[in-house]
């Protein structure tokens, strides 16, 4: 059986201060038009997921980080993870001091700290990630 399915390949990143706070951006394209979610995107030719990851966090959210920073959470790829089709992400974790500052920009309409125990509804699986990212630093 010959499978000809697109896979995308994305990375993720979830930054979380260390009194509990985490980066969300809201998105200003479908899918999840204003909904939040974690920085991130596409994987560049050429780039790495790590690379793309730290890009990703300062395109998005004015944040920057050396790739080597970013500390690999997991692989998230379930079929239906995202609407579009199959997408495949890898996620960091990088933890930064209260106060760092943020700043939307690229496809991100807002970016923000939220508390880690008064989050909105995330887009995608995103809350999985989230999820996944605490129990491993916990």
């Amino acid at each position: 059986m010959e499978n000809n399915e697109v896979i995308r390949y994305t990375a993720d990143v979830v930054v979380t201060t260390t009194d509990g706070n985490v980066l969300l951006i809201e998105r200003g394209w479908d899918p999840f038009k204003g909904q939040w979610a974690l920085p991130g995107g596409h994987v560049d030719s050429g780039e790495t997921s790590r690379a793309a990851a730290a890009r990703e966090l300062a395109e998005e959210a004015g944040v920057y980080a050396t790739p080597a920073e970013l500390e690999q959470v997991g692989t998230f790829d379930q079929p239906d993870r995202d609407p579009r089709g199959r997408y495949v992400t890898v996620a960091y974790h990088l933890t930064v001091i209260p106060g760092t500052i943020v700043e939307a920009g690229d496809d991100a309409t807002n970016a923000q700290w939220w508390p880690l125990n008064a989050l909105p509804p995330l887009a995608f699986d995103h809350a999985d990630i989230l999820a996944a990212t605490l129990t491993a630093t916990s």
